[in-house]
């Protein structure tokens, strides 16, 4: 259940804390609740869910589908830590090109809701990290895309981390036209 809603910069991307239970055993984190998802007005519909496992120093992102394929996420670190980041590239929004980031952990139990419209990225912080991703469409590999991790100017980020391929070749910010209004 969600402890606290904290609000960002970003308008529509929130950090969820939620509650955890510790005991001898280890601790509990209830991630989604559908109550609690409606009665501060997300979006819950989650249509697939899906992990990633990544080492030390990888760089996912930055990754969104367009429309009408574009969907909400809920994001959350199941083992290890990263610095989650997430880019507002909705045309219209007042924090257009502007990011915001989190440090997501098992350890914490906190979540990221990123409305359609933003693209989302983290760095790997911990040894290993496992990432939980719910979204609103399924995949879509016509609609799949990306920006340029270095046109985003996160000061964390740098050549030194393992990126991928495709995540190496997507246009910068300030090149890419926007579909998101």
């Amino acid at each position: 259940m969600i402890k606290t809603l904290r609000k960002t910069k970003i308008p529509g991307v929130y950090e969820l804390i939620n509650n955890q239970f510790n005991d001898q055993r280890g601790s509990f984190v209830k991630k989604f609740h559908e109550n609690d998802f409606e009665e501060n007005g997300l979006q819950s519909d989650f249509k697939e869910q899906y992990f990633s496992v990544s080492k030390k120093g990888v760089f996912r992102g930055f990754h969104f589908q367009t429309p009408p394929e574009d969907h909400v996420k809920l994001v959350y670190c199941v083992q290890g830590e990263v610095l989650d980041i997430v880019v507002d590239l909705r045309k219209s929004s007042p924090t257009f090109g502007l990011y915001v980031t989190f440090d997501l952990s098992a350890e914490e139990g906190n979540s990221i809701y990123i409305p359609k419209g933003c693209a989302h990225g983290f760095f790997v912080k911990s040894e290993q990290a496992i990432l939980v991703y719910n979204v609103t469409t399924v995949y879509s590999p016509i609609h799949d895309t990306g920006i340029h991790w270095s046109s985003v100017k996160v000061p964390e980020l740098n050549s030194e981390m393992i990126i991928s391929e495709r995540d190496n070749h997507f246009d910068s910010l300030e090149n890419y036209k926007s579909p998101f209004n």
